[in-house]
């Protein structure tokens, strides 16, 4: 009888299926940095160039873009944050950009969960202003990058094909942030010590 290879055959694809998925186009990456007291993550789809030109045809200048591909990029602070000088509250937030050719708004939108460009204006948090510099080496894959800078500062660096910019991020609230690291490091001492 046949229907025994046939079974075997089904088994094995789904065997298959469970192991291996189709290449994404735009891969979703999930980056994560300490930053001060707590954390930064950042989730978001990566786009390719492919041999598009990109700023200014496939994303058009002008107009908001996601920040990545198919769902918004969502950045989550795990504590008050200065986002380009911005007072942001602890929290996850969209990561929007509008672009134009030599600066970027920047922009952290209430909404995390939308799908593409579509976003509540009225629900942004901050808008901030970012110059934009040309790199002559490529960047194939759109990436963002958490950078620190010292203990309570980083920088997040956005680059995709020749296009650079970048977005101080600093602790907000010091004396407060100051307080708990001084707890956290009397706290590492008793233990040490027992």
């Amino acid at each position: 009888m046949k229907v025994f290879p046939i079974a075997i055959f089904l088994a094995f694809s789904v065997s298959m299926s469970a192991q291996y998925t189709l290449p994404a186009a735009s891969p979703r990456q999930k980056i994560e940095q300490q930053f001060s007291v707590s954390k930064i993550t950042v989730d978001y789809g990566r786009p390719g160039v492919k041999g598009r030109t990109i700023f200014g045809d496939l994303v058009p200048y002008g107009k908001v873009w996601r920040a990545g591909a198919n769902s918004s990029t969502k950045i989550t602070f795990g504590q008050a944050v200065l986002f380009g000088g911005k007072s942001i509250p602890a929290g996850t937030y969209g990561l929007f950009i509008l672009p134009s050719e030599k600066e970027w708004k920047i922009i952290l939108n209430k909404d995390s969960q939308n799908w593409g460009t579509v976003y509540d204006e009225k629900l942004n948090v901050a808008e901030i202003t970012a110059s934009v510099q040309k790199s002559a080496e490529k960047q194939e894959w759109f990436e963002i990058d958490l950078k620190p800078v010292d203990d309570h500062s980083m920088e997040m660096i956005l680059s995709w094909e020749n296009t650079r910019t970048t977005v101080p991020i600093k602790a907000d609230q010091m004396d407060k942030t100051s307080r708990i690291t001084e707890k956290l490091r009397e706290i590492r001492t008793i233990e040490r010590e027992k």
